[in-house]
């Protein structure tokens, strides 16, 4: 499943979901990398 993450301020990473950690925060890959960074929230229409 695709998930976005920021990481920082204004730095977004999109890849694939490795798993969620125990303070909210995602771990996902990109390529043979790994991101950690919150999720970003949706909003409503």
């Amino acid at each position: 499943m695709l998930r976005t993450i920021v990481i920082g301020s204004c730095v977004q990473v999109q890849g694939t979901l490795e798993r969620v950690l125990s303070d909210g925060r995602l771990q996902i890959r990109v390529g043979n990398k790994l991101f950690e960074g919150y999720p970003v929230t949706k909003k409503a229409a």
